[in-house]
């Protein structure tokens, strides 16, 4: 049917997109555009489809759509303008339709007051985006900014395309999405002939529609330049005269506003120190300061006769990170006021209740230096709260939940299958640790945990048993009460034990807490060999040395080779060497260490040749607890496409990707993007040592598996899920929470371009301050990443708020109220664990005979109820009906 109307189709005459059949601008005459429209109705009469159509014209089905709006209302500009002139002639209203062959309905509507505004709003729209353009340059039109506009995404569009067809081009640009592994979209408009590497190598620049602020409104900054704070009033305690025994610890006057801890009886601070210097460490309250020093703070290093150097110096010269950590909030007259000003000189890092809220799952690198036998334990069940959870999923009733709640849960599993953490064990937890020089070294004061039960501290990385303190809980001991009195989240304990925790300091580091009282974990004694061993006594540095800026690559090399040493059997003489080497890499950057010559004294490299050798002659981590999360890098990627099939296998649920091809602006090279070896392997069994791996690697290569298998069934189960029916007459009978639906996306759908904003500004940001430091180690960046990141959302009002479905709306998402694909854009912004409570049966069975064996189990084993309801996801009443055990303290 193309080929019969071939000369038809290039000979009609369109409004201007190429070639010699200009379309434009409202000036072209209206028969063209009657024409166009026309020919569209008579080839769709014939029974061509709208792809069939736009490809015959050159045009894809967006431009075709485009063309046809443009069309049409630059023929109703033309006929309220014909109606108009009549209308001022004096000619009726009926007669006036009888002479534009109109009905005399339609005439009426082109003679309303404000008709030819509302003609005018694609032309108006179109002029508004030149407008832009010709400002801002790069100008972002991506998802999101309709909303902003007030206009549907398909007006936009349209006026969009007009732009292009007066040669505007409109270029699809990807920037690193900050504080994940994702790409962030957009798609810029901006002047005929710029390309798309210029877009590229300028994203910085891509601005918002509307009216901005010069300085990206700074002026909303939660985070002000800190207080500076007279040396005069800062002690110092040296190495010699206690420091070392508290290392880290800023002690702080109480009753002194300007120092005070905003409610906090401790906390991780950095304190500003005139123009140059800063305090970093763990400040807490203490009441016997020497006279006219409100703060004393605690160092290893020797009096040399200028209190400023046991500080650190300013990170660099930019005044929004000065402390080279992000700061999470400052003591403020007026909390929540832009106008707020600051009272203390406390900048807060963490405070007291923070630690707790951090993640308690047990790491491979941890857990695989215990036995097989508990390391099982918690592996299987880890993995039985994944298929309890995968079983609810299915129970699900709403259909578009279901297929949306199952791809979220394949995610996650396949990021469990990679991780490799396990359960928590009984009453574990995070717990920042502080000195209580009183304090006998076999004991520690936690109030989290019962007087007299035995815990164990662990702390992350550690060498193996040798570095796992076993202490009995004191929580009556006096000077610990006075200093950390009802502690949330820290302990107290004696200085001596931080040198078992592998050398740890008082300036914030943090243990994990685990009750033993049933010996679960395995310790030893210190190795002789580490026994009085001082990293910074041993390796200090020379003159002219370059210090260590790589901690972190450093000390992963170290722990992996501990990790595939200890799987393999390494004896304690060789131990001895490498966690040694370790206790030097960890202080290496802080205290300027000889790190290199340790690794020549402790003869490392024989180290790695005998553990971590691999068949090609190279050296490497080589166990698949080590392997697991190294990196590897695969060509640039994206989902394959829904016409090669789609990015799951409908065979296996895996997901596939093609290769986008695309080529780095900067080296020329075709692009990769980080990988890790066990996401892209699909036998774990694949990165165990050869031959068949130890049996520590053999549980989590299993493990894995086991992940991945369950991940792709969800996938696969998702792929095959139906969408939700709609049902109109629903939609009636629901109006109400229908409208409120739409209304609580249209807000969520606002925040996109601003977070796209904040995401550019960050990225700019973060640029700036890589290129002023070009040493900066990845943690430092990772710090400032996350640092400028939250400042631009500030600025720009960029939030993130999910939405939340009530009662009566989910009863009209049950009915069929909303399309499946609105339902689907609700979702993607929902509270999803709100939304899995509505989803839930009421009737569910809750405990299966799984379950309550699994609960029996860890009661006995010593877990607390409200642990084990909260590992398998009921309530306690739920458990209470279901299990025979009890409470096991």
């Amino acid at each position: 049917m193309i080929i019969d109307n071939e000369d038809y189709l290039a000979h009609y005459g369109i409004i201007r997109r190429s070639g010699r059949y200009p379309w434009g601008s409202g000036d072209i005459d209206n028969a063209r555009n009657i024409t166009f429209l026309d020919a569209v109705a008579d080839l769709k009469s014939k029974g061509m489809s709208e792809v069939e159509i736009a490809r015959g014209f050159g045009l894809s089905t967006t431009e075709l759509r485009a063309g046809k709006s443009v069309a049409k209302n630059q023929q109703k500009q033309a006929q309220i303008a014909m109606a108009q002139r009549l209308k001022d002639k004096g000619t009726s209203t009926s007669a006036i339709a009888k002479r534009m062959g109109l009905p005399e309905s339609t005439t009426r509507e082109l003679l309303k007051p404000g008709a030819q505004d509302k003609a005018d709003a694609l032309t108006s729209t179109a002029n508004m985006l030149k407008k832009e353009v010709a400002e801002k340059g790069l100008l972002d039109v991506g998802s999101g900014v309709e909303n902003h506009l007030g206009v549907t995404r398909t007006h936009l569009d349209t006026a969009i395309s007009v732009l292009k067809t007066d040669g505007y081009e409109l270029h699809p640009v990807t920037t690193p999405q900050l504080g994940t592994v994702h790409d962030t979209r957009l798609k810029v408009l901006c002047l005929p002939g710029t390309t798309q590497k210029e877009v590229f190598l300028n994203k910085d620049k891509i601005q918002q529609i509307g009216s901005v602020s010069s300085d990206w409104g700074r002026s909303f900054d939660v985070i002000k330049p800190p207080i500076e704070m007279s040396p005069n009033k800062i002690g110092i305690r040296y190495g010699n005269e206690g420091g070392n025994q508290a290392d880290g610890v800023i002690y702080v006057r109480p009753g002194v506003d300007s120092v005070s801890l905003g409610g906090s009886s401790y906390a991780q601070v950095r304190v500003a120190v005139g123009k140059d210097h800063y305090l970093k460490g763990m400040a807490m309250y203490k009441d016997d300061l020497p006279d006219g020093v409100d703060l004393l703070f605690n160092t290893n290093k020797s009096d040399t006769g200028n209190k400023l150097d046991a500080m650190k110096k300013n990170e660099t010269e930019d005044p929004d990170n000065r402390f080279g950590a992000v700061i999470k909030r400052q003591i403020l007259d007026k909390p929540g006021k832009p106008d707020a000003k600051i009272t203390s000189v406390m900048n807060i890092v963490n405070e007291e209740g923070d630690w707790g809220e951090w993640s308690k799952n047990l790491s491979p690198q941890m857990l695989s230096k215990q036995s097989p036998t508990l390391a099982k334990t918690q592996l299987d069940m880890t993995f039985e709260r994944r298929q309890k959870e995968y079983e609810d999923i299915l129970a699900l009733t709403n259909s578009t939940v279901r297929k949306k709640l199952l791809e979220d849960f394949a995610a996650s599993t396949d990021s469990a299958s990679v991780q490799l953490k396990a359960a928590a064990l009984p009453h574990q937890g995070i717990h920042v640790i502080l000195p209580v020089a009183s304090m006998p070294a076999t004991q520690v004061y936690a109030p989290n945990y019962l007087d007299g039960e035995r815990v164990v501290l662990i702390r992350y990385p550690h060498g193996g048993t040798f570095e796992i303190p076993e202490l009995r809980v004191n929580n009556n001991h006096r000077e610990a009460n006075r200093l950390l009195p009802g502690a949330k989240d820290a302990i107290g304990i004696h200085p001596s034990v931080a040198q078992k925790l592998s050398g740890a300091d008082f300036d914030g580091d943090f243990v994990l807490v685990i009750r033993n009282n049933q010996n679960r974990i395995q310790t030893a004694p210190t190795l002789e060999g580490l026994k009085n061993f001082d990293p910074i006594a041993a390796y200090p540095k020379y003159d002219g040395m370059k210090i260590m800026s790589n901690t972190q690559t450093e000390m992963g090399k170290i722990s992996n080779l501990i990790t595939d040493m200890s799987l393999k059997g390494a004896p304690h003489s060789e131990i001895v060497r490498a966690v040694k080497h370790s206790m030097v890499v960890i202080d290496a950057e802080k205290h300027e260490l000889n790190f290199k010559l340790s690794y020549n004294d402790n003869n490392i490299k024989d180290l790695k040749r005998k553990y971590q050798s691999n068949p090609e002659g190279g050296q490497g981590a080589s166990t698949l607890i080590s392997r697991a999360k190294a990196r590897q890098d695969v060509p640039h990627r994206k989902p394959r496409s829904m016409q090669k099939g789609g990015p799951i296998d409908k065979a296996t649920g895996e997901k596939v990707y093609e290769e986008t091809g695309k080529i780095s602006y900067k080296t020329g090279l075709p692009r990769t993007q980080r990988s890790t070896k066990l996401a892209e392997a699909k036998d774990a069994f694949t990165l165990v040592s050869s031959p068949s791996g130890t049996p520590m690697e053999r549980l989590y290569a299993d493990h894995s598996n086991k992940l991945k298998a369950m991940a792709n069934q969800a996938r696969l189960v998702s792929v095959n899920t139906p969408p939700s029916k709609y049902s109109a007459s629903a939609k009636k009978v629901y109006e109400t929470e229908v409208a409120s639906l739409n209304s609580k996306l249209t807000l969520a759908l606002k925040n996109r371009p601003i977070e796209r904003q904040a995401q550019l500004i960050a990225n700019a940001n973060v640029r700036l301050k890589r290129e002023y430091n070009p040493n900066m180690t990845q943690k430092q960046r990772k710090k400032i990443e996350y640092q400028e990141l939250e400042n631009a959302r500030i600025r720009t009002g960029a939030k993130s708020k999910a939405i939340v479905i009530t009662p009566e709306e989910w009863d009209a998402i049950q009915a069929g109220a909303i399309s499946d694909s609105k339902l689907t854009q609700i979702l993607a912004k929902a509270d999803m664990d709100q939304v899995r409570k509505l989803a839930t049966p009421h009737d569910a069975k809750l405990m299966t005979s799984t379950m309550t064996n699994r609960a029996n189990a860890m009661l006995a084993s010593g877990y607390t109820r409200a642990e084990v309801a909260a590992h398998l996801g009921v309530s306690l009443t739920t458990l209470d009906t279901s299990t025979v055990g009890s409470e096991v303290e």
